[in-house]
């Protein structure tokens, strides 16, 4: 898996993020569903324990905050006990609360959903009970909303706009945000609600929506990677957007961008056991990691990570730092020993360009094995996530070197090169170039020493044809093959007379 991922992860800064979008209360009540209702065919859920979360925008902010990021929330809430008890779990997340607004003749929504098990079973959900009052907001609320945000938008790195329909972002307010945004050098990251007519988004950044959405959004079934990019380009068109990542529940995400990039981003299986949340912790991650300085392919790939992780808890949890780093960490170490055929690699490197992993390839003898070698595959590895070595084969070392290379053995020189850290795929080659596996595996970089210019590497024209580039390693001096040959001959040389 990708160190560089999990590095940025471990690593990611504190970052300001201006949220606005409906805030919501999520009130779960858990019981035993043991017995039916004689009354009628339901279900009796006999009382044990209620909870209550951060639900809608508040599941971002809750979301966020666990990835570190400072969050200052626009939205509004009821003068009710519900919006109390919104108030409160923001500020224990330390999330800013001074962009909610108190509207006393509209409830805070809230979602009651009542949760049953029996015989020690996984809980199931029963029923919900939805609390709330969905039409739009007046123009004086959405002034202030305004007011609000671009108070929170400044000094943000990304704003972070998630929308229910419940009625706050109205035309006026959406088209207000991304104006105040756009304004300030702000990038706007929507996660949109289900409706018809997306015009309401145009000039944002970036949507993150799902499938069902994006079904809708453009009028047209999405079931193929050519459906996906279908639908995402014309997001991109109509909407004058940077970026779009379709969700694509268990198949991962879909991501296109203005510059080019289509990428089907594919995750590993998960237990899915309540998918509520996966969008929220899907957005949050995708803006922490812009706002961190990734770019769209890393963003989005840790977002499906992020969100196939909240799949495998019950409601709107926050996923921690912790966990995926840990996730990523076990992907890695799930993975076989490093040798493979050419055509088991091209299989494995699909499933990693599917995943938005860059990859690297270099080439050579690497008949003993130096300093020089490591700060060169550390060097190679550096330059993207997955690291591919070709390795030349005896026979064709004896036809480049002479008969008397190389010194040690192939099988040798590969069980070796197994135990550094840096290389993920190991793979032979027996011409006398490598540029028939560069043309099969397409890298996105191809790595050779500092001792060559480009021109002189093979297969530079075939990687920078197709949008990828060369990277020169610097050299360590004095520490080379040759050298180290010489040093061993001088040290064994027969004494003078």
């Amino acid at each position: 898996m990708s160190n560089r991922l999990i590095e940025l992860v471990r690593n990611l800064p504190p970052t300001r993020i201006a949220l606005v979008g409906d805030v919501m209360l999520d009130r779960y009540i858990f019981g035993s569903a043991q017995r039916v209702s004689p009354e009628a065919p339901v279900p009796i859920l006999l009382f044990e324990h209620e909870e209550q979360r951060l639900g809608g925008a508040g599941s971002v902010a809750a979301d966020l905050a666990a990835l570190r990021a400072r969050v200052q929330i626009v939205g509004v809430v009821g003068r009710d006990s519900s919006g109390q008890e919104v108030r409160r779990r923001l500020v224990d997340i330390g999330a800013d609360t001074r962009g909610l607004i108190d509207l006393p003749a509209r409830p805070t929504v809230t979602k009651l959903r009542l949760v049953g098990a029996a015989h020690h079973r996984q809980p199931q959900q029963l029923m919900r009970l939805d609390i709330e009052d969905s039409n739009p907001i007046d123009p004086a609320t959405a002034e202030l909303v305004l007011e609000r945000a671009a108070a929170a938008i400044d000094g943000a790195q990304i704003l972070c706009v998630e929308d229910y329909h419940k009625g706050l972002l109205t035309p006026q307010v959406m088209a207000g945000l991304i104006e105040l945004a756009r304004r300030r050098g702000v990038p706007v990251i929507i996660d949109p609600a289900n409706r018809t007519d997306y015009a309401i988004y145009r000039g944002a950044t970036a949507l993150k929506l799902n499938r069902a959405e994006a079904e809708r959004a453009c009028g047209m079934v999405l079931r193929t990677p050519e459906s996906h990019k279908a639908a995402a380009e014309k997001l991109l068109a109509q909407l004058e957007l940077e970026a779009v990542i379709i969700t694509l529940n268990e198949q991962g995400s879909y991501l296109a961008t203005r510059d080019g990039q289509r990428r089907w981003l594919q995750t590993r299986p998960r237990q899915v056991f309540d998918a509520t949340g996966a969008g929220d912790m899907v957005l949050a991650m995708v803006c922490v990691a812009r706002a961190a300085g990734a770019d769209w392919v890393d963003a989005a790939a840790l977002g499906n990570v992020a969100g196939g992780l909240e799949v495998e808890k019950l409601g709107c949890v926050p996923v921690s730092i912790e966990e995926i780093v840990h996730d990523l960490q076990l992907e890695a170490r799930q993975r076989p020993g490093k040798q493979r055929t050419l055509e088991a690699l091209l299989s494995e490197l699909d499933r990693h360009r599917a995943a938005g992993r860059r990859i690297v390839f270099t080439n050579g003898c690497f008949d003993i094995i130096h300093l020089g070698h490591v700060e060169y595959f550390r060097f190679a590895k550096r330059q993207g996530e997955v690291l591919v070595v070709a390795v030349n084969t005896d026979a064709s070392i004896q036809r480049l070197k002479g008969p008397r290379r190389p010194i040690i053995h192939e099988q040798d020189r590969l069980s070796v090169l197994e135990e550094l850290e840096s290389i993920d795929y190991l793979v032979t080659f027996d011409e006398d170039t490598p540029v028939e596996l560069i043309r099969r595996i397409k890298p996105d970089v191809l790595v050779k020493g500092a001792d060559y210019s480009k021109e002189r590497v093979v297969g530079w024209d075939l990687v920078e044809s197709y949008g990828g580039r060369v990277a020169l390693a610097p050299l360590v001096d004095g520490r080379s093959t040759s050298a180290v040959i010489q040093r061993i001959l001088s040290a064994y040389a027969a004494p003078d007379a």
